[in-house]
């Protein structure tokens, strides 16, 4: 029998999860807000949903930069900047007087999100060892549903007092909160270079070539993934117009569907972990894209808020699988840097999904434009089902925990001792 200490992710929850939960209300208290602002500075709609856009194009054109930073400076110091440039970019936001610089502001939002993303996920996937990675990493996804859930309502509460500049105080305070907290990460061990491969000369241009084979297979199923992910949030509010219901009636139906995403987060991680990444990744899309093919169907209220419900139950289920899968298959050397190509992957589907919607709803209607996206659903399962390994295979690269390897805890720190 064993007599090292099991791994308890409690330890964790403050200088991994609470930067995470805090960056959640961040987002979650501006991003209602972007559009308002633009148009307070004169934009016209067009303009607005451009500086919503930013925020994505920040992301998605420095997911390879925030790779090549988090390697060279580490997952904490990547954090600690990340947190303070989106405190930065929020306080140009609230006092931005003129539409450049609130689209700088935006821009720059948008990149700290692709720093912080990147690094939290890395840390955690070096941090935790193998066999809890799932649950690690769903209750990461499912600690930043939380706080994008929290976070309109606070941003709502500080406006009574100063208007909109309130949402982007409350993002201010809680990313120089979270920085702090990131703050108190405890460093990693390096790498070892046992396999002859030195950190200091990966490329991401060298793991882009050396990992093809995997961003061509389980990679496309992310950019599916991230496709109807995407999509969903446009999806059911665009056809609840549609039907003539109120905006008070479409924030309730999305307010509980976004109620049942966060309830699954944990039970989806240890079904994971236990059984196997297809017990998740595969129904998770399965439902996702059954139920967006059936909200065409709905004609009221409360048909739509039981299939948005469904929809948003599949999407829970799925929390963290993206970041799980891309933990699996990275590899120890060069892992930030295949991590940036793992997102920049999911943020191209993000940024696919509602253009395809957009293009198929303006050439047939909006109904037809669901139903494809649904499609993508379907499509994403079946790349997950031919192309994740069965639980007996385990994760391509299994470990134990660095951080218990920094402390001298680890089964394998112990049977060298």
């Amino acid at each position: 029998m064993s007599n090292t200490p099991d791994f308890d992710l409690k330890r964790l929850a403050i200088p991994a999860y609470g930067p995470s939960l805090l960056f959640g209300v961040a987002e979650g208290a501006m991003l209602p807000v972007v559009p308002l602002s633009a148009r307070d500075l004169g934009g016209s709609v067009a303009t607005a949903a451009l500086m919503v856009t930013l925020l994505n194009i920040g992301s998605l054109l420095f997911n390879v930069p925030s790779s090549v930073l988090t390697a060279k400076y580490g997952e904490r110091h990547a954090i600690i900047g990340a947190a303070a440039v989106g405190a930065l970019a929020a306080a140009l936001c609230m006092t931005a007087n003129s539409l450049v610089l609130f689209g700088i502001g935006a821009f720059l939002m948008g990149i700290s999100g692709s720093v912080f993303m990147l690094a939290r996920q890395s840390y955690l996937t070096e941090a935790v060892p193998a066999r809890y990675r799932a649950r690690a990493l769903s209750t990461l996804g499912g600690v930043m549903r939380v706080g994008m859930f929290l976070g309109p309502f606070i941003g709502a509460a500080a406006m009574w007092v100063w208007h909109l500049h309130g949402a982007y105080a409350v993002c201010v305070v809680a990313l120089v909160v979270a920085g702090i907290a990131g703050g108190t990460l405890q460093d990693l061990p390096a790498h070892s270079t046992e396999s002859g491969a030195d950190p200091s000369t990966v490329t991401v241009r060298g793991v882009a070539r050396d990992y093809k084979r995997i961003f061509l297979t389980v990679g496309m199923g992310i950019l599916l993934v991230a496709m109807i992910r995407a999509t969903r949030q446009a999806v059911i509010p665009l056809w609840a117009e549609h039907l003539g219901l109120s905006a008070q009636t479409i924030s309730v139906i999305a307010g509980i569907a976004s109620g049942i995403d966060m309830l699954v987060f944990y039970p989806a991680g240890k079904v994971m972990d236990v059984f196997g990444r297809r017990w998740v990744t595969v129904p998770s899309m399965l439902v996702m894209g059954v139920s967006m093919m059936t909200i065409p169907l709905t004609g009221g209220a409360v048909p739509l808020c039981i299939v948005a419900c469904v929809l948003g139950f599949g999407n829970g289920i799925g929390s963290g699988m993206v970041m799980t899968l891309g933990a699996d298959f990275s590899p120890s050397v060069g892992r930030a840097q295949f991590l940036g190509i793992w997102r920049e992957l999911s943020d191209a589907g993000a940024t696919l999904g509602p253009a395809v919607l957009s293009l198929v709803t303006a050439a047939a209607a909006l109904a037809a434009g669901i139903v494809v996206s649904g499609v993508f659903g379907l499509l994403a399962a079946a790349v997950m089902w031919w192309s994740v390994p069965r639980k007996e295979h385990g994760p391509p690269h299994a470990q134990d925990s660095k951080l218990c390897s920094a402390e001298g805890n680890s089964p394998d720190a112990t049977s060298r001792a």
